[in-house]
C-alpha cells in the first residue's frame, strides 16, 4: 500500500513539468485550469469559468493531467464558446452587427483596426490615442507623463552650473 503514492509522485511531477499548447500558447503543466486559460489572449475569468462549466472539467485540475481529447474540446469551445452573449469579447460588431468572441491574433488585430479608424475620423479617443493620453477621462495633472521633459525642473550640476554661479 506505501508503495502505491510513491510510484504516483513521479507521475504527477512529470505531468507538472509538460507544458500544455492551448490555441498558440504555451500554458505550464503545473498550473489549474481555470486560471491557467486565462493565459490565452481573450480568455477572460468569466469565460475560463464556462469553460469549466459546460465541459465539466473540474477547475481545481492540473493543466499537465489533462488527455488531447479533453485539451481539443477546450480549444473547439473556446473558439466558439455556447455561453451567453454578455460573456463575449466583440459584441455587436461594426462590420457585421453579430456577436463574437475573438481570441489571440485575430483579437490583437481588431484592436489594432478600432484604433486606426478612431484615428481616422478623428474621434476625441482617436486623438487622445495619438497623443499617448488617458482615454477615459482620468486626470493628467500628475500622471501620464511618459518621460517627455525628463527632469525640466533640476538643473544640471558640473561644468554648467560652475560657469552659472561666474556670472
Amino acid at each position: 500500500m506505501e508503495e502505491k503514492p510513491a510510484i504516483q509522485k513521479p507521475m504527477q511531477a512529470k505531468n507538472e513539468e509538460r507544458i500544455v499548447r492551448i490555441l498558440s500558447k504555451d500554458i505550464e503543466g503545473g498550473m489549474k485550469i481555470y486560471p491557467g486559460l486565462t493565459k490565452i489572449k481573450g480568455v477572460s475569468w468569466a469565460v475560463s469559468n464556462a469553460t469549466c462549466q459546460v465541459l465539466g472539467i473540474p477547475k481545481t485540475k492540473k493543466i499537465g493531467e489533462l488527455s488531447d481529447s479533453e485539451i481539443k474540446k477546450i480549444s473547439e469551445f473556446i473558439k466558439s464558446p455556447k455561453v451567453p452573449n454578455f460573456i463575449f469579447n466583440r459584441r455587436k460588431d461594426l462590420e457585421t452587427g453579430e456577436d463574437k468572441h475573438l481570441i489571440g491574433v485575430d483579437l490583437e488585430l481588431k484592436n489594432e483596426f478600432d484604433i486606426k479608424r478612431l484615428k481616422k475620423i478623428k474621434s476625441y479617443r482617436g486623438l487622445r490615442h495619438a497623443l499617448g493620453l488617458p482615454l477615459r477621462g482620468q486626470r493628467t495633472r500628475s500622471h501620464f507623463r511618459k518621460n517627455r521633459r525628463r527632469g525640466s525642473g533640476i538643473q544640471k550640476k558640473g561644468a554648467k552650473a560652475e560657469v552659472k554661479k561666474e556670472k
